[in-house]
């Protein structure tokens, strides 16, 4: 079973931060990092879950209405008196380009796209653009709820690597019929509602709801074998370190 940081370490740190991803690099045998990004007022990529701050930062208001310098305003708590900042994508990228050379190269990242409630225009171009600047093209996955943005981005990066999100594997596997592109399929851990002959052939990567920092951490475990007894082949979890 493959495991993969979502939204970085975030049962443990603030989700989606470079404190997060930070942590998430530190791990021996991690498959990748997941993350979010959304497009701002002013057309810069920031990575952010909800498609508004109100959860997440002491600021009010959708993303796409604040410009650049007002979401980097924005504060993330995160414990002992201490604040991050909305992360851009640039900055996430030289982080990874950099930090992962303790992984050899081999850490991945997966971008998902949310641009399913509001289709942010020119969201794939950019996406696109800042992986190739940052020479990362081979170990980046992109991933939407949106199967027309997937579209655009296999017209854009013909071997790109793509996954189609939905709650239900059957749901996943419906999108594909569109022409996405998809080479895998991302459902809910609790949406596999084919039998495993069925999804053979795809990698399968599984995501989760659950606690999130500052939630205190239930000391529950997943069993992974019976993930993988389903199809299973990839899961993203918010307690990373404690699985690899």
């Amino acid at each position: 079973m493959k495991v993969w940081a979502h939204r970085g370490c975030s049962q443990m740190y603030p989700e989606n931060t470079i404190s997060a991803f930070e942590k998430a690099m530190e791990i021996e045998g991690l498959e990748g990092i997941e993350l979010d990004i959304q497009l701002t007022k002013d057309g810069q990529l920031v990575v952010c879950h909800d498609e508004r701050v109100d959860r997440t930062t002491n600021g009010i208001g959708e993303v796409r209405q604040f410009v650049l310098t007002e979401i980097r305003k924005l504060r993330i708590e995160a414990g002992n008196g201490k604040y991050e900042q909305v992360p851009v994508m640039e900055e996430v990228l030289e982080l990874f380009r950099d930090g992962g050379k303790e992984q050899k190269g081999n850490l991945k990242l997966n971008i998902e796209l949310k641009n399913s409630v509001y289709p942010y225009e020119g969201m794939e171009e950019k996406i696109i653009d800042l992986v190739y600047k940052y020479g990362l093209q081979n170990r980046v996955i992109y991933s939407s709820f949106s199967a027309l943005s997937l579209e655009k981005i296999r017209k854009l990066d013909v071997k790109a690597g793509i996954g189609i999100l939905d709650t239900k594997i059957s749901d996943c596997l419906y999108k594909l019929k569109g022409g996405c592109g998809a080479d895998a399929l991302h459902p809910c851990w609790r949406g596999l509602d084919l039998p495993k002959e069925r999804i053979s052939g795809y990698a399968v990567r599984a995501w989760f709801t659950g606690h999130l920092y500052p939630e205190k951490p239930t000391g529950k475990r997943l069993d992974l074998a019976a993930l993988e007894r389903l199809g299973i082949t990839d899961v993203f979890l918010n307690e990373p370190e404690k699985y690899v």
